[in-house]
């Protein structure tokens, strides 16, 4: 086989090659871009909780004053009772017998007067005291604290599904597709080249 013949097949072949080659580019070009059609697209999203503490100013009802401050009694020790009984009871006393009897009664009269008097004293206080607590309710101011939880709902990405022909797939994304179709490059989406059909 001469030279010639091996190089002019081989250019043949090689020019046979480059023109399919061609041809295949211009009915590339012919058809287009892949779009494959964008079906779904979900947030994803979790719940965050921030507690805080709320405050408040509450009105608080006091029990009634013991033995101090205003109504509190001006005599502790029932001197006053005590006096007063044993005046009433001496004179009483005095009334009664004659002699060295009649001094007895008085001291008798005098004495149990004094314990009278200081019972009568103390009693009548008492109600006093009960009474000016009933009369003139105490409060006090109080802050209380408790702490609430607030809610809010956090978008973490979406989830884009996406078709080509008979093929069904999932991509998760920073930000939603703003349209329904994406371009793909070697069956790739390209999230960059997202249209809307008829756009």
């Amino acid at each position: 086989m001469s030279k010639s013949i091996v190089i002019g097949a081989s250019l043949a072949v090689l020019g046979l090659g480059g023109l399919g080659y061609g041809a295949w580019q211009i009915q590339e070009q012919q058809r287009g871009p892949e779009y494959a059609e964008i079906t779904n697209v979900e947030a994803l999203t979790r719940t965050v909780e921030t507690p805080r503490e709320v405050c408040e100013e509450m009105v608080v009802q006091l029990p009634p004053q013991a033995s101090s401050g205003p109504g509190a009694s001006r005599d502790p020790h029932r001197v006053l009772g005590t006096a007063a009984g044993a005046i009433v009871g001496g004179l009483l006393g005095n009334q009664v017998g004659g002699g060295s009897g009649k001094k007895i009664a008085t001291l008798a009269g005098a004495i149990g007067g004094g314990l009278a008097g200081r019972e009568v004293q103390e009693r009548v206080e008492a109600r006093q005291h009960a009474q000016a607590a009933q009369s003139q309710p105490r409060t006090t101011t109080r802050q209380e604290c408790r702490t609430v939880v607030d809610t809010h709902q956090q978008t973490e990405g979406y989830e884009v599904t996406w078709r080509h022909g008979e093929t069904l797939e999932t991509s998760r994304l920073d930000s939603p597709p703003q349209g329904d179709r994406v371009r793909l490059e070697e069956g790739r989406p390209q999230w960059n080249a997202v249209t809307s059909q008829g756009g």
